[in-house]
């Protein structure tokens, strides 16, 4: 049977940086995959749509075509439990569809944030005397600030100072107000790690709130990390087999 097309969908933003990072991890994603067809949709903003990209595949051919859409989302906020499944359901009836799981909660997520801040100037031996800043966009998704949460509680396991979460919109604290209670708690240092994918507005107001409140150390958002592209093809197979068992009558 021929590989289901990967279809990663991103939220799509009007500052350029946003667009130009998803290319940059969705090439990533070909390059560890030379055989499978990877394709790039967004929700607002960018083109292509994902609705423009799904009409495309459905116009290539007769037969029917199997598709995983893959959110390209760390959390199962609005987006994944409402935009996305919202689109794909008025998509062309040749195109047999199956969602993929959001990209987080998962060590490979944990590890690009470490990545991220020793490229900032961290090293593993800083661990026990640094406080981390775990900050995200914001939701007012319940369930995506418990996982937020539960992301930092099983972070500090890893041998970190302390490490509390923070929200850039729709839930508190702020990244400003959770560097000054790290500094509080009588952390060395304090470092800020964007718990996000590509830049933006909410990035920005992350960095915005690192700098006001004197953070030591901020990392750069995930972007297109080894880790997150190995993650993207984790979920790709993940979707997949249910699909492969079910051709084999398993």
């Amino acid at each position: 049977m021929p590989q289901p097309v990967l279809l990663v969908i991103a939220h799509g933003s009007r500052d350029p940086r946003h667009a130009a990072t998803v290319h940059a991890l969705v090439s990533r994603v070909r390059a560890r995959r030379p055989g499978l067809r990877v394709e790039t949709g967004f929700l607002d903003f960018n083109v292509p749509s994902v609705s423009g990209v799904l009409e495309s595949l459905a116009a290539e051919g007769e037969d029917v075509r199997d598709v995983v859409a893959l959110p390209l989302l760390l959390t199962r906020a609005f987006h994944a439990k409402a935009d996305i499944p919202a689109v794909l359901r008025e998509a062309p009836a040749r195109l047999r569809i199956r969602q993929a799981e959001v990209l987080g909660p998962s060590p490979l997520l944990t590890a690009a944030l470490e990545r991220r801040l020793y490229e900032a100037g961290l090293s593993p031996a800083d661990k026990s005397s640094t406080g981390v800043v775990l900050a995200s966009a914001g939701s007012t998704d319940p369930e995506a600030i418990a996982v937020i949460a539960g992301v930092a509680r099983e972070w500090r396991r890893a041998g970190w100072c302390a490490v509390r979460p923070a929200f850039a919109s729709a839930a508190l604290p702020r990244t400003e107000e959770a560097v000054r209670e790290l500094r509080a708690l009588g952390c060395a240092r304090v470092a800020v790690a964007p718990y996000v994918l590509a830049p933006g507005f909410l990035p920005d107001r992350i960095a915005r709130g690192a700098a006001d409140a004197d953070a030591d150390v901020l990392a750069s958002v995930l972007g297109p990390a080894p880790e997150v592209s190995r993650l993207l093809l984790a979920r790709y197979d993940e979707a997949c087999r249910p699909a492969r068992l079910a051709a084999l009558g398993a």
